[in-house]
């Protein structure tokens, strides 16, 4: 999924970021000024709605704090695990088992190819703020073209597995420390 997306920088280093998706404006930056000054311009050329600071897009939650951004996807998360008749799975605390070998030639039978792609697709959506499934879901992603029961099997053990920790995202720190965690 693409967004349009322009960022602006004056002399003084202020820096305005905007982004576009369908009928919804976000922009961000480091000067009130601006985002007063871009309202305005806006204004004056369509008919706009200020919600202010965002908590929700796309399906990811966002919380703002006054040392920082939490990003996560809790609800959309428990939607999938509900799509796919997980939510009441029991949890398990690895996405996947790294030695797992999976191949195009298993002997299972196949499965619908428009169900695991869906199941797939879901997770590729969760890693804007799941890189901890990012491995997993792309080493499953292999297996889009002739998946059978065995590689769907393998695709539910990663929704096992965000069953148990459902709740965790991406902190962004107002400091600028950036370091993964």
């Amino acid at each position: 999924m693409s967004m349009p997306s322009t960022s602006r920088m004056n002399e003084k280093r202020d820096i305005l970021i905007v982004c576009l998706y369908v009928d919804d404006l976000i922009f961000t930056g480091n000067c009130v000024k601006i985002f007063d000054d871009l309202k305005k311009e806006m204004a004056k050329e369509f008919e706009m709605t200020d919600i202010g600071l965002m908590s929700y897009y796309l399906g990811i939650e966002v919380k703002q704090r006054d040392d920082g951004i939490f990003i996560s996807q809790e609800a959309y998360a428990k939607e999938v695990l509900k799509r796919f008749n997980m939510k009441n799975c029991n949890p398990i605390s690895i996405s996947i088992e790294v030695e797992k070998k999976l191949s195009r030639q298993v002997k299972e039978g196949p499965i619908d190819q428009t169900l695991f792609r869906s199941l797939v697709g879901s997770l590729r959506y969760l890693t804007c703020t799941r890189p901890d499934i990012l491995y997993a879901v792309s080493y499953i992603s292999q297996y889009m073209e002739n998946p059978t029961t065995y590689h769907f099997k393998v695709a539910k053990i990663i929704l096992r597995y965000l069953k148990g920790i459902i709740d965790l995202g991406i902190f962004y720190h107002a400091s600028g420390d950036m370091k993964l965690v």
